[in-house]
């Protein structure tokens, strides 16, 4: 089929929509988002309101929302579900997430829309006769999926907002339905995954076509704007229930997948209370578990706040060496004591006291390298394609939000008549004790699989007051890195006083326990490479880390950056 006749079937699909809400208030040559000619924007100040995330199409159709009378949770809401559309590696109806921020009438918010495990799940799905973890299953194809959160979250956040949710997909459907101009990058990923995607789909898919995608070509998604439609005309139903629902139950059946009508009929996302502690004249509030990033991001800044090593500066041997070593420890305590609190007893008092983490940095040596081996997890009696969203709005709302289909394009399992792409968020679980998942994480009976249980998530989305007022929201992708990314952020701005376009792209480093070694990007510098090495550390080259979306609160100003790793892009007004 070629363009023009893939257009006319779009504009058929989508003609009942578009004659009451009018495609051309957002999209075309000339309008306020054109999505055959886009920029990408990395680092600005704006007076009222800013948004960065992953595409720079979602960027500014938050921002036009934001200058239409939405507020930071509209725009949140907006930009989540035109992800779903021009980010397919990561931005998802098929997944879930974690929203976190403060409202400008000083009052919290925490949704936690995680994926869970089906109901017919169960602790050893994953092990074969012999006990051996079949990781293929818990990665990639259907029984790889856990039941999707997002569109559950979408509707939890509404509230908060300000807008008719018919005005908020609108833009998504516009570009589902009539396209948006790929770049280099994304044609360079999805051609990257055409095997994948031939191999765990067995009918034809928006993402895969005769030719090479080439920077340029328009993406056409015909069916995931029907899907869209679903859900403008009849809220979460549209999606757990219905159409949408018998098409996902449908894909299930084609092969050995689990989610049922039941499962999806009975999601609901649930309200948490922000993780918050002080740092250096900061009050920073983090996502508490089933997301281990807030509490390994409280355990990191309080074992090296007062510190002599953290005020010697960026890039200095002796800063780098105590944030590993608080890495290492930090990671350690994740992968024993961390898990669903809904199904496990997680020890968040004991793991956030000064006395507890005083204890874990005991042993901590100057110029040598800690050994893996023998810093196990505290004694406590009583746990990589991902994007994040950060805004803020001119009434003074904070909107951090992190969302994932866990590796890049979930299971690459697409719903056959739906086009969305299914998580494989199953692999987030500990599927045996000891074995790691495709993140090197290893864990235990805290993240064993339950049906109805969420599995443990490294999503760290962040926001900062400084007495009261807004600082910072930050937050990345990156599966265990996120976390660290955000710990490296957040200490090169208030320790180090970097701007927050060098506080996210400045080189970055990475350990989790286990394996034991250091990560480190490209262009680490050399002499610190050297003396990391010297003291004893393993440093292991890899590609980027992470890519974080920062903004910062000036007294007048409001600066916003996107990370220089992607296409991530920022806009406002």
């Amino acid at each position: 089929m070629n363009k023009i006749s893939i257009l006319l079937l779009c504009c058929i699909l989508s003609v009942f929509v578009l004659n009451a809400q009018s495609k051309t208030k957002w999209l075309g040559a000339g309008k306020a988002v054109d999505p055959y000619n886009y920029t990408q924007v990395k680092h600005e100040f704006y007076n009222n309101a800013a948004v960065s995330c992953a595409h720079p199409l979602a960027s500014l159709i938050g921002a036009q929302i934001m200058k239409q009378g939405g507020n930071a949770f509209d725009a949140g809401i907006a930009v989540q579900l035109a992800l779903a559309v021009v980010y397919p590696a990561a931005g998802n109806i098929g997944g879930g997430g974690f929203l976190i921020a403060k409202k400008a009438n000083n009052s919290f918010l925490a949704i936690d829309y995680r994926e869970v495990a089906p109901g017919n799940s169960s602790k050893n799905m994953y092990l074969d006769k012999e006990g051996n973890a079949q990781l293929e299953l818990s990665q990639n194809g259907r029984l790889a999926s856990g039941v999707p959160g997002t569109i559950a979250g979408l509707f939890a956040t509404l509230p908060s907002a300000k807008l008719d949710f018919k005005l908020l997909i609108q833009p998504a459907i516009d570009l589902a339905a009539f396209g948006y101009v790929i770049t280099e990058r994304e044609a360079s990923s999805l051609n990257a995954n055409q095997k994948s995607f031939l191999k765990y789909n067995n009918t034809k898919i928006a993402f895969v076509k005769d030719q090479i995608w080439k920077a340029g070509d328009t993406l056409f998604q015909p069916e995931l704007a029907n899907t869209l439609i679903r859900i403008q005309q009849n809220g979460a139903k549209g999606f757990y229930e219905g159409e949408t629902a018998k098409l996902i139950v449908n894909e299930m059946n084609k092969g050995n997948g689990i989610i049922s009508l039941t499962d999806l009929k009975n999601y609901k996302a649930k309200f948490r209370k922000p993780l918050s502690f002080k740092y250096n004249g900061y009050s920073i509030y983090g996502f508490p578990p089933p997301s281990s990033g807030g509490i390994i991001l409280l355990q990191m800044m309080k074992m090296v706040e007062k510190t002599s090593q953290i005020q010697k500066g960026f890039q200095t041997p002796e800063a780098t060496q105590i944030m590993i070593e608080a890495e290492r420890r930090a990671y350690a305590d994740r992968a024993e004591h961390l898990g669903d609190p809904d199904f496990w007893k997680v020890p968040i008092k004991t793991m956030s006291s000064d006395t507890y983490l005083a204890k874990r940095m005991s042993d901590f040596i100057p110029g040598k390298a800690s050994k893996s081996a023998e810093i196990k997890a505290g004694d406590i009696k009583e746990s990589e394609e991902t994007t994040h969203i950060s805004i803020y709005d001119k009434q003074g709302n904070m909107v951090s939000i992190t969302t994932t289909l866990n590796g890049g394009y979930g299971s690459k399992t697409v719903v056959a008549g739906a086009g969305f792409l299914l998580n494989n968020e199953m692999d987030d679980f500990s599927v045996k004790p000891g074995v790691a998942n495709m993140f090197g994480a290893v864990g235990g009976e805290a993240n064993a699989i339950q049906p109805g249980k969420r599995m443990l998530s490294s999503m760290c989305p962040v926001i900062v007051t400084k007495n009261g007022k807004p600082a910072i929201v930050v937050g990345t992708p990156g599966g265990t890195t996120i976390p660290t990314s955000v710990y490296q952020a957040l200490v090169n701005s208030i320790n180090f006083g970097m701007n927050i376009d060098d506080a996210i792209n400045k080189p970055k480093f990475h350990h989790q326990h286990l394996p034991d070694e250091v990560f480190i990007e490209p262009n680490f510098p050399a002499e610190l490479k050297n003396s990391l090495q010297t003291m004893g550390y393993k440093l292991t080259n890899r590609a980027s880390i992470g890519k974080t979306e920062m903004i910062f609160i000036h007294k007048n100003k409001i600066e916003v950056a996107a990370d220089r790793r992607g296409d991530d892009s920022v806009a406002g007004f």
